[in-house]
């Protein structure tokens, strides 16, 4: 009985086209989690080939948990920041020193830059070496500043 009261609806010609283009859509939206989740577990360094079976056998749930337990960046991204990471690391190791206003190398014992003339270091009034612009006593000779 509530076959016929639906039967004009559902035996239209719009409403099984409608519905074709609905499972139509649905097949799409699910190769293209395929697909995406492949290429983004292929980016980030997990089992690409896993991860699409696993959104091909359980779908959007699947997806998920593929969501859920994916790495947190790119491979591509990780090994950026640790190249960063390992360049900030050699210029701070680096024993050269740099004008902090202009970024050019100076030496130990300049008092000021020869780029910029930024005053880097004071001379010592008794013993005339470079002192630091913070210290109130030289370290070579004792003298108060």
């Amino acid at each position: 009985m509530p076959a016929d009261i639906l039967q004009p609806i559902t035996g239209s010609p719009w409403f099984q086209l409608t519905t074709r283009l609905c499972f139509l859509f649905a097949v799409i939206v699910w190769l293209a989690l395929i697909f995406w989740t492949y290429r983004d577990a292929d980016r980030r360094g997990s089992l690409a080939i896993y991860w699409a079976a696993v959104v091909f056998f359980f779908n959007f749930a699947g997806w998920i948990v593929y969501l859920i337990v994916r790495p947190p960046e790119y491979e591509e991204d990780a090994r950026e920041r640790e190249l960063e990471i390992k360049t900030k690391e050699a210029l701070l190791a680096r024993s050269d020193l740099v004008c902090p206003a202009c970024l050019k190398p100076v030496k130990d014992d300049f008092l000021i830059c020869p780029y910029c003339q930024k005053k880097l270091k004071k001379s010592c009034p008794n013993c005339s070496k470079p002192l630091n612009m913070s210290w109130v006593v030289c370290p070579f000779c004792k003298t108060s500043l």
